[in-house]
């Protein structure tokens, strides 16, 4: 089941040189419940890429969204993404299953 998702990001930084992964903002991670190295796919809205990484922690407060290492070749600063996160539920979990979702808007900041 997919247990988080996160839309409306932009991505705001890129390094190639780095072994891999995204890197989200603190404090959306926590609104978001997710934990660095979950396992995360993000697709990009504005060229069809689908990668899948693991989180890093970003700095808290920044609005951060990075891709790292070679996820950095797909996307561009300023593309739009979606961040989704999956998990395996039994049977009985899966009848009040509740996706837990993020919006987020300008400078990555979340809406209420």
């Amino acid at each position: 089941m997919c247990r988080v998702k996160i839309r409306g990001g932009r991505v705001t930084g890129k390094e190639l040189n780095y072994n891999g992964s995204i890197s989200i903002d603190a404090q959306i991670l926590e609104r978001s419940d997710l934990v660095p190295g979950e396992m995360v796919d993000v697709l990009n809205l504005s060229n069809g890429a689908r990668i899948t990484t693991y989180i890093i922690e970003g700095r808290r407060g920044t609005g951060e969204i990075s891709l790292n290492g070679p996820a950095a070749r797909f996307f561009e600063i300023g593309d739009e993404i979606v961040v989704l996160c999956t998990c395996l539920v039994d049977s009985n979990e899966r009848e009040n299953w509740n996706m837990r979702v993020i919006s987020l808007s300008n400078g990555n900041r979340e809406i209420s």
